[in-house]
This record gives C-alpha cells, sequence and structure tokens, in this order.
C-alpha cells in the first residue's frame, strides 16, 4: 500500500508497500481501489502542510503498472474509475509543492501518466521502461489522458509513444523528452532528493496558483466527467 515519509524539507511518496519490493496484494503497484485511497491520503497531507518538495518513486520492479484490470472490467463503474483517477492526475499537478517523480521501474499506462504530472521527471538507466501499451491493446485514451499527454509531451514523441506502444529506457526516454534525466539506480533517489530539495523555497499557495494557471486547459479535460 502506498505510504508517505517525510524528513526535514521532503516528502517522500512510495507506490509500493513500506518492507517489500513488491507489494504481495498489487505487485506491480497498480490503482486498485484502496491503492488509490492510499495516494489519495497522502497528496491530502501533503497539501494540508504546502511545505517542502515531494518525491514520487517506488520499490523494486514496478513505478506502476497502470490501471487495475478489475476496476476496468466493471462497465456500470467505469466512468467513475476514470474520473477517480484523473483527479489523481489534477491534484499531483497542482501541488502546492514541487514534485520529483523517481522512476525506478517499470511505468505503463496510467502509472507512466502519474510520473509525467511531476514537475521534473528522473528514470533509472539500467532497467525498466516507460510505456503506452494501449493502443496495442485495444484500449481508446480517456480526453483527459490524451489531454494530459499532449500537455507533457513533445508532439513527436506523443505520436510515437501513442500510435506504437514503444517502450523507452531511460536513456530513450530523456532523449525523447519524457524525463529530464536518466541517471544509474544507486544515485537514482540521491539525485531527485537533490533536485526536489533546491526546489523547496517556492512551496506555498502561489506555487499551486501558477500551476493551476499554465495547466488550465489539461485540468479542465481531467475534470470529472459530469462536470464538464
Amino acid at each position: 500500500m502506498p505510504y508517505l515519509n517525510r524528513s526535514g524539507d521532503l516528502w517522500e511518496l512510495y507506490l509500493g508497500t513500506e518492507g517489500h519490493d513488491l507489494d504481495p496484494d498489487n505487485p506491480e503497484n497498480r490503482f486498485a481501489s484502496s491503492w488509490l485511497t492510499a495516494v489519495e491520503d497522502a497528496l491530502t497531507e501533503v497539501e494540508s502542510q504546502a511545505t517542502g518538495a515531494l518525491v514520487i518513486t517506488a520499490t523494486g520492479k514496478f513505478f506502476s503498472n497502470g490501471l487495475e484490470l478489475a476496476e476496468l472490467a466493471d462497465p456500470s463503474g467505469l466512468d467513475a474509475y476514470i474520473d477517480r483517477v484523473h483527479d489523481v492526475y489534477a491534484r499531483v499537478l497542482t501541488l502546492p509543492v514541487a514534485t520529483v517523480a523517481a522512476i525506478n521501474g517499470h511505468a505503463f499506462g496510467a502509472g507512466a501518466m502519474l510520473a509525467l504530472c511531476a514537475d521534473h521527471r528522473i528514470m533509472r538507466t539500467e532497467r525498466g521502461f516507460w510505456s503506452l501499451p494501449e493502443v496495442a491493446l485495444g484500449m481508446p485514451f480517456p480526453d483527459g489522458m490524451a489531454s494530459l499527454l499532449a500537455e507533457r509531451l513533445p508532439e513527436s514523441t506523443r505520436t510515437e509513444a501513442m500510435t506504437t506502444s514503444r517502450r523507452y529506457g531511460g536513456a530513450d526516454a530523456a532523449a525523447a523528452g519524457i524525463v529530464e534525466e536518466a541517471v544509474a539506480i544507486d544515485g537514482l533517489l540521491e539525485r531527485a532528493r537533490a533536485v526536489a530539495q533546491d526546489r523547496v523555497g517556492v512551496a506555498g499557495a502561489n506555487l499551486a496558483g501558477v500551476k493551476r494557471s499554465m495547466r488550465r486547459g489539461v485540468l479542465a479535460d481531467l475534470a470529472p466527467t459530469a462536470s464538464r
């Protein structure tokens, strides 16, 4: 289950379970209902204090493998489920603290898009892929997710990633503009913490307002279906 730590100025949100490289109940850190609740609770804590900076990472083989298949299999609840995922994206995009994603392993689909919500992204070089497998799986991109990708990726990269399901390793992801940096796993968290530490001074309500202003279009597309 995702958990939140704080040391000094830095928050660290881990997408897996404390003490486990792979969560026994959710080894791929998929967006299950209970997993989303834990992430939402962590974001609420960060929002309530509005100080410091946030590193988002995980442990083991996966950053996040995206949507929970059982949720997708329930058509009666699908719209509400996607709205909930979109809300998590919107909250990360507008947090009152700087955010850094330290992508420790595979980031696929909705997990890949969660990483894009961070202000700065760093990926490990040795192992793990960032990928949007939807087209290979015959799945559409909801408007909010498509808008997020349009906002956060260069056009040529977005076209390739969305229409070919290419798997990008760390160096390729950096070259394509998906992440800002690719570093060895031994230095991944250290580098993410350093970037986050450099940005703690801007935390607060004004930063959240700046983010909302600069990301107004994608936030509108991420809004709940009933409110659009």
